[in-house]
């Protein structure tokens, strides 16, 4: 998948195709269905299949001041897009300035100018433009007028009749619930990024842990959680069961929340390594521990419940 970073340098091979437009943050299966209906129409026509997202999201443009809160940071959300087999994917710087270009102007300098679309699809409540003028009615009526085909996708509902959506996914990781997250995202959720230098504890006690620091993710609740750890191996994820602490290791009087994943039979130098953390199930709440033998107790009892879930879970996928 190519990536552009300017709307108005798409290659020739890639004008005239079919959009998928949205902030997209997440990824879910809601918006899956946005993205696969303008690939649907691109591979009965012939034509490209691209989609069209912003960056930053405008949430961290216009409050600031506001707790993470994103679910796919941006290397996240095009890695889970490109799965899908898009074609392109064009990322839209939006600032301040941007967020002036009002929805007129977006229709004819973007995706007519730039995209040279034939087709345009968004979900049912997307808007653009300055002042949220822009809407799937509004879109459809500039389409009519240039001449590109526009789709408003509804809501797109879970199996219990509930409407699919990032802000559900967020509530459900913030009560410890990533089994019902990743139901909705199509996938598990993941925290990844660089494993850094711990104090390391943990190997002194037989419990050795990769750590990462949390940047804009948005943050599952504090606690214990079964996990898979994924390290990169050139092109490929190998995928290793674990167990991992998220929270600020107050028996240590940390001050800065941590991901410490502890792999099992595992026991490699993987230090600066690319580590992609799936939440599986939740154990326990974080609690601050009287000493080093009545955390080492409990991060055994951790260990066993963790096995005991994956192993299941195991079984659970080999017979469906």
């Amino acid at each position: 998948m190519r990536i552009y970073r300017h709307y108005n340098e798409l290659s020739e091979d890639h004008r005239n195709g079919a959009i998928a437009i949205g902030n997209f943050d997440g990824v879910h299966l809601g918006h899956s269905e946005v993205i696969n209906r303008a690939g649907r129409f691109a591979h009965e026509r012939g034509i490209p299949w691209g989609v069209l997202t912003f960056e930053p999201h405008p949430r961290m443009v216009f409050n600031t001041g506001e707790p993470p809160f994103r679910l796919t940071p941006f290397h996240i959300k095009a890695r889970q897009i490109e799965v899908m087999g898009v074609e392109f994917l064009v990322v839209v710087h939006f600032d301040l300035e941007f967020a002036k270009v009002t929805a007129e102007d977006f229709v004819s300098r973007v995706l007519v100018q730039g995209f040279e679309a034939s087709y345009v699809v968004s979900g049912f409540d997307f808007v653009f433009g300055h002042n949220r003028v822009g809407t799937t009615e509004f879109l459809r009526a500039k389409g009519i007028h240039f001449g590109f085909g526009t789709s408003g996708i509804k809501q797109v509902l879970d199996q219990d009749g509930e409407i699919i959506s990032s802000t559900r996914i967020r509530e459900f990781l913030a009560a410890g619930k990533p089994r019902d997250a990743a139901r909705l995202l199509g996938r598990r959720f993941e925290i990844e990024g660089r494993v850094a230098q711990g104090d390391q504890r943990g190997r002194t006690i037989g419990f050795p842990t990769a750590n990462i620091e949390l940047d804009t993710n948005t943050r599952p609740k504090i606690g214990v959680y079964a996990i898979q750890a994924g390290i990169d191996r050139g092109p490929d994820t190998v995928w290793h069961d674990g167990v991992a602490n998220l929270g600020y290791r107050p028996t240590f009087n940390g001050d800065k929340c941590v991901l410490e994943a502890h792999l099992f039979d595992f026991d490699e130098d993987i230090y600066g390594a690319h580590l992609r953390v799936a939440l599986v199930d939740y154990i326990r709440p974080e609690h601050k521990f009287d000493g080093i033998e009545e955390l080492t107790a409990q991060i055994k009892k951790d260990c066993a419940q963790s096995k005991e879930i994956l192993a299941k879970e195991s079984i659970e996928h080999e017979s469906t």
